[in-house]
């Protein structure tokens, strides 16, 4: 029953992590459009009125296209964070980060705004006329460069669109967030956005890439690409963010909610991605960001921010797991240690658990030849075998289920601490030791999925076994070579956290085996003295 489930568990993962890496995520059909579709016409009634002609503001990307022959850049901003540029349109073009662990494979500095999506800060209006000349009026600044690396230095960007002044006063802090207040004349309502997500990681991991919004009931929502085919509008959102795996850009309130538009990009080479507006009218204030998601920054700026940092399924587990290896790095300064004691303190937590069932587990080893016997004898009743094979687990203090549940508690662990050493941004450009100089890539000479493998055929080796079926003893016997295989090109902080973990299981069943032995010996001098 044990060997099954373990064989499941690594079955599903093997599947789960090909299918993420090998499957692009398809448009939803059938039922699930149908669902989404529903869910935005019930939204959509009770949603703000805004002028009829707004669906042009929000959707038609042609004004953008006509502008984007004379995009041309106005002004420059430098925090301790990154290098910003804002160009004619008021809009961020791009921000290149300093840190040196912020590096594309050839070498060059990550910038964090895809070149040909919508970008942020991006203003539209309800009303279409009004809107086009806006498309086709420059901005104006109070400065041509800022320097906020010390000190929080603000710029003021100002278009007159027919006798009518924007203004956009954007206040730049050293950490890399930024405050935005939109000041627009009486009655003209208007839609802002955050921006297409960041387009920076290439990779095919099954993570989140999309707009996630949080509303004031701290209830997050994600739309990932192919998610969104009409408009949903969310009415009391407190955040949205577009992200991708490690970076984002995002918009929220300190306080109060905002309305939220989610809609298809539609532009060249995004139609796929949802885009996210900021549905106003009148003058506004916002808090922004664009960068990595840094679990510290955000949650000094607005524990809101940390639902931005999307760990899947697992993160009611991933978040605090997240917490505690954070701890344990800020004691020790190395990830890489931290990942190693965090899998520590798990063993030890889960082992009175894994004791109880690896010591099971070895009584149904010895008490195989006697399951093998009762099952010949009363093979054609299967009701008396049962009942047979009950009593000599009771005889004996074996529990057939005794090794699942610790091995069950992996599972949601394994996942979620998976989902962690994935997704947080900290493990980029993180040393270890030697040759390990960034858990967020792959070991460059691949010791460490040997090690994993290697230690994995050991582990085999000295685990009980009760498997008669062959096809299950073959699939088990390759199990070492094949995730030797798949782990090759994982990034070196999981296959750290397996690695070890795989040496503390080894010492665990010396351990059980060890104690088996002595409660053997102890049954037999019983034995012997009655």
């Amino acid at each position: 029953m044990n060997r099954r489930l373990l064989i499941a568990l690594l079955l599903s993962f093997v599947v789960l992590t090909i299918y993420g890496y090998l499957v692009p995520k398809q448009s939803l059909e059938g039922n699930q459009t149908k669902n989404i579709n529903q869910q935005a016409a019930t939204i959509a009634k009770s949603a703000p009125k805004v002028a009829s002609n707004s669906k042009t503001a929000v959707e038609v990307s042609k004004d953008r296209g006509l502008a984007a022959s004379n995009e041309h850049v106005i002004a420059t901003v430098d925090t301790a964070k990154y290098s910003l540029k804002i160009d004619n349109l008021g809009r961020i073009s791009s921000v290149v980060l300093k840190e040196s662990k912020y590096q594309q494979d050839d070498g060059k500095p990550i910038d964090v705004i895809p070149k040909n999506g919508i970008r942020p800060l991006e203003l539209r209006f309800s009303d279409s006329k009004f809107n086009e000349l806006a498309f086709h009026t420059d901005y104006k600044v109070n400065s041509t460069k800022v320097d906020a690396t010390k000190e929080p230095k603000s710029l003021e960007l100002t278009q007159s669109v027919e006798g009518k002044t924007v203004k956009k006063i954007i206040t730049f802090y050293p950490d890399g967030h930024y405050s935005l207040r939109v000041e627009v004349p009486s009655g003209v309502n208007y839609f802002i956005t955050p921006g297409l997500r960041p387009v920076v990681d290439k990779s095919m991991y099954l993570v989140v890439r999309g707009v996630i919004v949080r509303d004031d009931n701290g209830i997050v929502k994600t739309y990932e690409s192919g998610d969104i085919k009409e408009t949903i509008t969310h009415n009391s959102a407190s955040v949205v963010a577009s992200v991708d795996r490690y970076y984002t850009t995002l918009l929220y309130k300190k306080s109060g909610t905002f309305p939220v538009v989610i809609t298809p990009a539609g532009n060249a080479g995004f139609q796929e991605e949802p885009l996210a507006f900021i549905q106003g009218s009148g003058n506004s204030d916002f808090e922004g960001y664009v960068g990595p998601k840094e679990w510290k920054l955000f949650s000094a700026l607005d524990k809101k921010l940390e639902s931005v940092i999307e760990f899947g399924w697992f993160t009611f587990l991933s978040k605090p797991f997240f917490k505690v290896m954070l701890a344990i790095y800020n004691y020790v300064g190395n990830w890489g240690w931290a990942i190693v004691l965090f899998t520590i303190l798990v063993k030890i937590v889960l082992f009175p658990l894994s004791y109880k069932g690896l010591m099971s587990m070895q009584k149904l080893k010895d008490l195989a030849p006697k399951m093998k016997e009762l099952r010949e004898k009363y093979g054609n009743d299967p009701m008396k075998m049962n009942q047979q094979m009950m009593q000599l687990y009771k005889k004996h203090g074996a529990n057939p289920m005794g090794g699942c549940l610790p091995m069950l508690l992996q599972i949601p662990i394994f996942f979620a601490l998976y989902r962690v050493l994935l997704n947080a941004d900290e493990l980029q450009g993180a040393p270890w030791v030697g040759w390990i100089t960034d858990l967020s890539r792959q070991d460059p000479y691949f010791i460490l999925p040997i090690l994993m493998g290697i230690t994995m055929y050991i582990q085999q080796k000295i685990t009980p076994n009760t498997m008669t079926d062959p096809m299950q003893q073959k699939i088990f016997q390759w199990l070492p070579v094949i995730m030797t295989f798949f782990f090759i090109t994982f990034p070196s902080g999981l296959v750290l956290y397996w690695l070890v973990n795989n040496i503390l299981t080894i010492a665990q069943q010396y351990y059980i085996n060890y104690a088996y032995e002595q409660y053997k010996r102890n049954l037999k001098m019983k034995a012997s003295q009655g």
